[in-house]
């Protein structure tokens, strides 16, 4: 699929469009993750390679034409048949309005996996709930395993659970 020419999907509700990211949305999408306070923020330069080489994998959200929130995704190699969820965020004037989670089951209807893999550390209870709430609508079964101890981060960063959310 050609990167400039993507699928748009409307949810009337709140006026929101989901489609692929395209290299100019990468900025915007660091301003997001830096402005979320709560992400790991990458470089911009990260961003608009992510909006490019995983566009398959990742998504956009917009309002009028403005990006409002992002998922960053990408296969996993030794689990190809999983849409491994690297990061998500929205504006905080765009909250709870659902959008996470819309992103999160538009991306992966499209994405053609059949599994969701994401990490999340244990102190991050709005993830916890985001990822519960997506594999209840989607009818997946969700589980959680330690994934990665806090001292591989050489920070102060949480150790981090990967969550399976597969078929039933």
């Amino acid at each position: 699929m050609n990167p400039e020419h993507s699928t748009v999907t409307m949810n009337d509700e709140h006026g929101v469009a989901y489609r692929r990211p395209r290299a100019t949305d990468g900025l915007r999408m660091w301003e997001i993750a830096r402005d979320s306070q709560v992400l790991d923020v990458n470089s911009s330069y990260a961003y608009v390679l992510w909006a490019t080489d995983f566009a398959d994998t990742s998504i956009i959200a917009e309002v009028d034409g403005r990006p409002v929130g992002f998922v960053t995704g990408y296969r996993r190699p030794g689990a190809p048949d999983a849409l491994m969820v690297w990061q998500v965020a929205v504006d905080a004037d765009q909250r709870g309005k659902k959008i996470a989670g819309s992103m999160l089951r538009e991306l992966f209807a499209r994405s053609g996996a059949s599994a969701i893999h994401t990490t999340i550390s244990p102190d991050n209870d709005a993830s916890q709930r985001l990822f519960a709430g997506v594999a209840r609508s989607l009818g997946l079964q969700l589980t959680r395993e330690h994934f990665l101890d806090a001292d591989l981060f050489g920070d102060s960063h949480e150790p981090e659970d990967l969550y399976r959310l597969t078929p039933a």
